[in-house]
Order: C-alpha cells, then structure tokens, then sequence
C-alpha cells in the first residue's frame, strides 16, 4: 500500500505496470480496487495509478467537505508530488466528472480523458443517489446500517451483471466511507453542470457508457459527443454501470485503444 502527504491530507494509491503514466479514478462509495482488472490488462503498456480520493478507501477522512474541486485538487497535487507533468485520465462515474473538471481548470495536466458513465449533468443521476446528497436523509441511512446493506444487496442485480463480486466491494468501501463524504460528495455531483464549457476541450476525449446504466442515465454520453468536438462515443451493450466488471475484456480493449492511439 503506497500514499503520499498532500496539503489536504494523506493520498492512497496503488500503481502497476511500466511505460506512460494513466491516472484512474473511482467513483462514488468506490475506490481504487475497481480498476485492478483493469490495470492488470494494460499493464504492458503503461504504467497506471489508481487513486482514492479523500474520504474514500484508504485516503484520509480529516476534511470538513468533499466537493468535486476537492477531488480535482486532490489529483492535481498527487500528479505534482508524483512528478507527472500531464497524463491521460481515467475515471469512472463520480471520477469521470472529475477528470472532465480537471482539464477543464487545469488543462496543462491532461493530454487524454476517458469518462466511464460519468454524469456531465448532476440532474443524471439516478434519484436516490439525488436523496443521498441531502444530509438529514444521508444522516437517517447512515445510522441504518444493516438497512443499507440490504438495500444494496436488493439493488445489486439492477446496477451490474456481475452483482455479487460488485456487491462484496462496495460493501467493503462503504465500511471505509465517511459520512460527511457520503453526502458531501453527492450533493457536490448533483448540482454538477458542466455542459458550458464542455466545447473549449480540445484533447481527445473518450466517453464509454453502458446502455443499461440505471445509475447515470446513458444520454450523458450523447452530450459528451454534442460538446466535446470529435469526441469518441461507446456505447456497451451488455453493461450498466460498471462496464469494467460487465464486459472487461471488451472494455480494456476500447481503453486500450484510445489511449495507444
């Protein structure tokens, strides 16, 4: 387990393979362990960093807020202690957002950015995950716990195909998980719009979405495509949220791909 001291507080990361650097980031309630897979395929080719933000995973839990530009100064000193002056980036649903805000802020740092059904409009979000961000209702779940592990497990099965290995993860992140940044986090998402200055983006930008998404409605990859001049769209047919767990060998292919090219 590697980490480095930040401004804001201790960084967990872990890191696999040789060649040009990746940066991956997870997305809400997740952490680094989404990607392992997914380092594992592109490990002959470049060298991937797999963070967890703060709040999250392994990464320190002293902070009062968790808000996307939190997470996107989060990635800007990990890239800078790191010594990456810029690099592709790679992030799932919550981190995809991140990495879109961070080339956006930033765009010295970003050469690539691939989004995995990430929400470019907070209002794409699946309701409850709107309800999470309101911290009465977040309190009231929280201090359920075995309720909230049982709404997961009934859920599990709509969110991905490969629900019991998705299950046993999350319920493991959720154990690492603050409540400030359980709903500091999604309140943060919900009231994202980044739709305005999606058209100054002028790298290469891929958006991966799976067609049964049920988290993060599929038409955000649309909007990607309608702003992001020359952007490139993938829809997956068998997946919903999580296309890294859903289709793997089809989706490191297309990761692949776009970043070799």
């Amino acid at each position: 387990m590697s980490s480095i001291v930040t401004d804001q507080g201790i960084v967990h990361y872990e890191t696999f393979g040789q060649g040009q650097p990746v940066i991956l980031l997870h997305g809400w309630l997740g952490s680094w362990g989404y990607w392992l897979d997914t380092m594992e395929a592109l490990g002959s080719a470049h060298r991937l960093y797999a963070l967890d933000f703060w709040g999250f995973g392994d990464s320190g839990k002293r902070r009062e807020r968790y808000l996307i530009v939190d997470f996107v100064e989060l990635v800007d000193q990990f890239m800078d202690r790191m010594g990456i002056s810029q690099a592709p980036v790679v992030g799932h649903s919550m981190g995809g957002t991140v990495a879109l805000s961070l080339a956006l802020s930033r765009p010295h740092r970003v050469c690539k950015i691939a989004v995995v059904g990430s929400p470019v409009v907070g209002s794409s979000l699946n309701i409850l995950l709107h309800l999470a961000g309101y911290p009465w209702i977040a309190y009231m779940v929280w201090n359920m716990p075995t309720a909230l592990r049982w709404g997961i497990r009934l859920f599990s099965p709509k969110i991905t195909r490969e629900w019991r290995k998705w299950y046993n993860m999350q319920v493991r992140d959720l154990s690492r998980t603050t409540l400030e940044a359980f709903f500091s986090s999604i309140s943060s998402l919900r009231h994202i719009d980044l739709r305005a200055n999606l058209p100054v983006l002028s790298l290469p930008v891929m958006s991966v979405h799976g067609v049964g998404d049920n988290v993060v409605n599929p038409d955000q990859a649309a909007l990607i495509g309608r702003y992001v001049s020359g952007a490139r769209i993938e829809m997956m047919p068998h997946s919903g949220h999580f296309p890294m767990l859903d289709e793997p060998e089809s989706f490191n292919q297309r990761l692949h791909s776009f970043l070799k090219n």
